[in-house]
């Protein structure tokens, strides 16, 4: 299995967990490091939907869920957390961005 599966699949994890205990310490410093290993191993070709993705969580999405009985309060800090790790990716893909473009 290739580095960059096992940190999405730590990431997935992560965020589920996260949502589902609360009172787990840390969670948040948890969710922005392994987002920012998850960034270095993003595509160039996908670098706009990342960036998409965050923008569209962070505008409100996320709580659009909320309303769904029983569930939505889960699937709400699901995205939530989902939405803070790709924002720290997206930190590490524009990185990458500036180190490339200096480096040409």
């Amino acid at each position: 299995m290739s580095p960059a599966k096992i940190v999405r699949i730590v990431g997935v994890v992560l965020v589920i967990a996260a949502a589902l205990i609360p009172a787990i310490p840390y969670t948040a410093l948890a969710l922005a490091l392994v987002g920012l290993a998850v960034g270095y191993y993003v595509d160039k070709d996908n670098r706009g939907n990342l960036f998409l993705i965050v923008i569209v969580l962070a505008s409100g999405a996320a709580g659009a869920l909320e309303a769904i009985p029983a569930v939505g309060v889960y699937l709400t800090a699901i995205l939530t957390n989902l939405n803070g790790l790709l924002a720290a990716a997206a930190v590490t893909v524009i990185v990458m961005v500036v180190k490339e473009r200096l480096t040409e």
